[in-house]
């Protein structure tokens, strides 16, 4: 068995809506480098209802349809409805 280390890779306009500091968005892309390494353990997942959510904020459900949109035909992507 071969450990694959993952290339996480943010897209250059990815947290242009982020209204935080440099020092908590340093946190938060740590974090994230630091699941991925780790693993990401499935009982700290939640799933999301795109239903819910495109009532309760159309405007980040727009985001990730774009977001999904985006995603090259070569890369799996999982979404739970």
């Amino acid at each position: 068995m071969t450990d694959k280390k993952v290339k996480i890779e943010f897209d250059p306009h990815c947290f242009d809506d982020f209204e935080g500091t440099q020092e908590e968005l340093d946190e938060i892309v740590a974090e994230i480098h630091q699941m991925f390494e780790n693993g990401i353990d499935e009982a700290d997942a939640q799933e999301i209802s795109i239903t819910e959510l495109l009532e309760s904020d159309p405007e980040v459900a727009d985001k990730i349809f774009d977001a999904l949109n985006k995603l090259d035909d070569n890369k799996p992507a999982r979404i739970l409805q």
